[in-house]
């Protein structure tokens, strides 16, 4: 997959994050390449894929 993104006059004036997945990429400004890998070492026999757990309700 390519992706071609131009940015002009970035500006981040705050970030809030609730909740993050088991892989995840977060970033802010500029990057050249970004190589993701993932790696399993547990048999895939023994892996237990549970559902998500649910995040707090905002206040």
């Amino acid at each position: 997959m390519n992706l071609y993104v131009e940015n002009k006059q970035l500006f981040v004036g705050g970030v809030r994050i609730i909740g993050v997945a088991s892989s995840s990429v977060f970033l802010i400004g500029d990057t050249e390449v970004i190589t993701l890998s993932s790696m399993f070492d547990t048999p895939p026999e023994s892996v237990i894929i549970s559902p998500f757990v649910p995040l707090p309700a905002e206040r």
